[in-house]
């Protein structure tokens, strides 16, 4: 996502065992099945683009699933697989910011520097217009919900998309992904469409241009007009489903109760709040609820509760030192929390969303790639041939800096799910991804 992250909290690493295996087949025991590899077309949003660390950086399309995937299909007649690099460096973000990296900080009212997510010392990669030289097959576009898949326009609105495709305005990147003519494709849409209103706040979009939930419908045609049109040729394809957006880092990582008081600046803000007439509002001893606007509460605000999730971006340098949520003056806005019944509704959404991939991948003959149960193993843990990873914000390994996006070694085990399918739905045999070869949080030297 476009954002710059203000504050930092890591929390504990819990991991379990979660079974793993390593491939040890012979060259002559991998297979194709039934499916022809030989032009790999991969469709999706930031996590197919190999958008990593808060932006899509040339290192992180190195890393990405698809080249993952395509790598692993030239053992089973898979031709090359072009990629729109972008110029090395520190990537962007898509309005001019580079990634995060972890850096020295040192917080405020501490004389000692911790690690932190930064802006990569190396700047913002600019966008180069590489058009020229496609088609290309990884079709990842940052920012893509699948309602934007099928539209001209969006060519010419996205950075992204517009500095690869064929003509600005009126390609679409169904269009891109035709132009290879596949024999194959993973698609992987639909996440955006609830994630982009999440990130938000869920705030009730203010105008046509502010992010809000896609309708279910549209969500469903126009995924049905990408499989039709990707198909009708006999190619054949994997399709997955959208996780559940708000199990990720950024809403699981800073605590609803992460004011720590002591007895007597408990008491001060208690009598503080029924100063102003709030004196449904109190404070004890130990860990409270951050304040946070709700305007069905008494005054428009309340301390959140353990089914409040705060999102990773907050107002000020952080809530401690800036007294967000905790000063009468600096209730937490809506647009930084997700209350339950916002949660709610958004995975509502999500289920309908993925009633209808599970349908389109049933009706077309599709590998399922089911990505909403497998995101979640995140949250109790994976192993991987002795390397745990799991959802912790930067000590987890699974996600980046960015919080929403994983890591290479998180994209390696997405890659292993698409191929487990793969080779479950068309009786291939091709081989896993070492995981163990790519990296997690980089951390400094």
């Amino acid at each position: 996502m476009n954002k710059i992250f203000q504050t930092l909290y890591i929390v504990g690493l819990t991991s379990i065992a979660f079974t793993s295996c390593k491939t040890n087949l012979k060259t002559e025991d991998i297979k194709s099945g039934s499916a022809n590899f030989a032009r790999y077309v991969a469709i999706g949003n930031s996590l197919t683009a190999g958008y990593s660390d808060g932006a899509l950086s040339q290192a992180g399309q190195l890393k990405s699933y698809p080249m993952m995937l395509a790598d692993q299909f030239t053992l089973v007649g898979g031709g090359s697989f072009k990629i729109p690099y972008m110029n090395d460096g520190g990537g962007n973000d898509g309005s001019g910011n580079p990634r995060r990296v972890l850096g020295y900080v040192i917080p405020c009212g501490s004389n000692t520097a911790s690690l932190s997510p930064v802006n990569d010392p190396s700047g913002a990669t600019a966008f180069n217009n590489v058009a020229a030289n496609g088609p290309y097959n990884l079709i990842g576009v940052p920012g893509a919900r699948a309602i934007d898949a099928n539209l001209g326009l969006y060519s010419y609105l996205n950075p992204f998309l517009q500095r690869y495709c064929l003509t600005p305005g009126s390609s679409t990147m169904l269009s891109e992904a035709m132009r290879v003519n596949p024999t194959f494709f993973t698609l992987w849409l639909g996440s955006n469409d609830a994630l982009l209103y999440a990130t938000g706040g869920a705030v009730p979009p203010a105008n046509i241009f502010s992010p809000s939930l896609s309708d279910t419908t549209q969500v469903r045609q126009s995924l049905e007009l990408l499989v039709d049109s990707l198909t009708k040729n006999g190619a054949k394809g994997a399709i997955a489903n959208v996780p559940d957006v708000t199990s990720v880092p950024y809403f699981t990582t800073v605590p609803w109760n992460s004011v720590v008081l002591t007895q007597g600046k408990a008491d001060t803000l208690t009598a503080l709040y029924a100063s102003l007439g709030l004196t449904n509002i109190t404070w004890s001893a130990g860990a409270n609820g951050l304040m946070i606007v709700d305007s069905t509460a008494p005054g428009a605000m309340r301390h959140a509760t353990a089914n409040d999730l705060i999102l990773l971006i907050t107002p000020g340098d952080s809530i401690r030192c800036g007294q967000w949520g905790i000063s009468p003056a600096k209730p937490l806005a809506d647009k930084y929390v997700l209350d339950n019944t916002e949660k709610n509704t958004i995975q509502t959404y999500i289920t309908q969303y993925n009633t209808s991939i599970a349908n389109i991948a049933s009706q077309k003959g599709l590998a399922f790639v089911d990505m909403n149960t497998f995101m979640k193993s995140f949250k109790s843990g994976i192993v991987y041939n002795g390397i745990g990873l799991n959802a912790t914000f930067v000590s987890g390994g699974g996600f980046s800096l960015d919080g929403v996006h994983p890591t290479p070694r998180g994209y390696a085990l997405i890659a292993n799910e698409f191929i487990k399918s793969i080779n479950t739905k068309f009786g291939s045999t091709i081989p896993t991804v070492d995981v163990t070869k790519y990296n997690g949080v980089v951390f400094p030297k």
